[in-house]
């Protein structure tokens, strides 16, 4: 990796980390003021060093000049007529070795430079032309478009099959194809488009309303993240050798984001805003970041070699396995017949599901009842009397400690005069009273209040039995709660 002078007062050479790319130069004085359309990187002496071509548009009414880099250094520059709107490279030979040339769009004109020297200067509307190049510009004139073009993006071969995805001031997107006079499909945007760049068969759309929106060729959209600043500049990261492809934005609070599909993978930090962003080769470095920002500096960064960006958003959002989607296995042969099987017999499966559904509603209904009536729930029914209650056994045996936790569950209501009344197998357990008044004598409504009785199993077989409770009402028969409280197994008979 070679590196170029950071401008130290010593003149070494020297470089920055930060992340994933190196600061290989930042020129703050370097009077560039140029857009993304009006930098080109092109290897102009094919000697395998890409130089940077900048149309720098000077003071907007002077000083324009067409300038070109090499490393860090102004290598030339040539005065311009005009303010320059758009700078292309070139092949316009076919002998060994094939230098471009270099193509810049200039008020009404079209300037060709070759071996940076003015080569040829071509005339909008055009002069006498020969009749191919005629019928050539005849037919691209024939596509019409209902407002006029801002920005445009052209894809394919022109003899074969092409694509040009046209944003226009009506806040519209049009893609021409070969052979249709009209645009073949059409993208409505909520704002106006700033930004429109194409990877691979999907288009990106920087809009004014500070979002950044996906769409197929074909207009249909795909995804928009809202972005933190409105959209200054737009280009594409472009790496062939790791076969990765992303969307470099410069925002006006001066970063840069870098986006693959809708998942932000990187943010870069500048010094000022940025307004042209450029990535490619230049010198011998494949993956080279340069930027001019809005006062006029030069910033050049270089990507590491073992750089890995990683698919994960870095954005807070939804995770990024929200969309994936799921491998849905194939229907199967069974599956199939299953399917027609119930549209064939739909009516019949509907009226056997609902019989089926009637009856367990039934069902549930009886046994409500039927626990209603014999007080088996643990929250007792009576409107007049609302308790609730819940037991704990607690010991290892032969003696259980037995806690029954009672509560009135009225608003404003005490309850009084409660009995309680114990059914067990008097075989298997004894207790010194079987059935006994609630020594509490009023139960305040909302507390909980623990009454405790002790059980001693007779039994040295390892068996156990249900003990059931009643909460009674003096002068009523029915229960009002009945609870079956499972004993646990004797372990303290074993032991002795």
């Amino acid at each position: 990796v070679f590196l170029w002078p950071s401008g130290d007062s010593n003149g070494a050479t020297s470089c920055y980390i930060n992340g994933k790319w190196l600061d290989a130069h930042y020129d703050p004085v370097a009077n560039l003021y140029t857009f993304s359309s009006c930098i080109v990187l092109a290897d102009l002496h094919g000697d395998g060093e890409n130089k940077l071509v900048v149309g720098d548009l000077g003071t907007g009414s002077s000083n324009m000049k067409l300038k070109v880099y090499r490393g860090t250094g102004l290598m030339s520059e040539n005065t311009l007529l005009d303010l320059p709107t758009g700078l292309v490279s070139f092949l316009m030979d076919q002998h060994e070795p094939r230098t471009p040339a270099i193509a810049v769009a200039s008020g009404p004109y079209i300037y060709v430079y070759k071996n940076l020297r003015p080569y040829f200067k071509f005339t909008l509307p055009p002069l006498e032309v020969n009749a191919l190049e005629q019928d050539v510009w005849n037919q691209a004139r024939e596509m019409s478009l209902p407002s006029a073009p801002t920005q445009m993006d052209v894809t394919g071969q022109f003899d074969v099959e092409f694509r040009i995805t046209v944003a226009c001031r009506n806040g519209n997107i049009y893609v021409l194809r070969r052979e249709s006079p009209k645009p073949k499909y059409c993208i409505e945007l909520s704002s106006h488009p700033v930004g429109l760049v194409r990877i691979g068969k999907n288009v990106v759309v920087g809009c004014a309303q500070e979002t950044l929106q996906g769409f197929t060729q074909k207009g249909k959209k795909l995804w928009t993240v809202c972005l933190p600043a409105p959209v200054t500049t737009m280009s594409v990261m472009d790496l062939p050798t790791r076969g990765f492809q992303a969307v470099l934005v410069g925002l006006a609070n001066s970063e840069v984001h870098l986006y693959r599909d809708k998942n932000l993978i990187s943010t870069i930090k500048t010094p000022d805003i940025v307004t042209s962003i450029c990535f490619g080769r230049y010198g011998r470095e494949d993956g080279t970041l340069i930027m001019t920002t809005k006062g006029g500096g030069l910033i050049v960064k270089i990507l590491k070699r073992t750089a890995v960006f990683d698919d994960r958003d870095s954005a807070p959002g939804p995770p990024l396995a929200q969309s994936i989607r799921l491998n849905v296995p194939k229907k199967t042969k069974l599956y199939v017949d299953q399917t027609m099987r119930e549209r064939e017999n739909s009516v019949a499966m509907h009226r056997a599901f609902q019989m089926d559904l009637s009856r367990l509603r039934l069902a549930a209904a009886r046994a409500y009842v039927k626990a209603l009536e014999s007080s088996l729930t643990p929250m007792s029914s009576s409107l007049s009397e609302p308790l609730r209650m819940n037991a704990v056994v607690q010991g290892l045996g032969p003696s259980f400690k037995l806690t029954l936790n009672i509560q009135n569950t009225a608003v404003c209501r005490p309850v009084m005069n409660l009995a309680i009344s114990f059914l067990y197998d008097e075989s298997l357990y004894s207790m010194k009273t079987a059935f006994f008044k609630v020594t509490i004598p009023l139960l305040v409504p909302g507390l909980n209040y623990p009454i405790d009785t002790f059980v001693e199993c007779l039994s040295d077989k390892g068996i156990s039995d249900i003990i059931k409770v009643f909460v009674l009402r003096e002068g009523k028969s029915a229960p009002l709660l009945t609870a079956h409280i499972n004993m646990p197994v004797s372990e303290g008979l074993a032991l002795n």
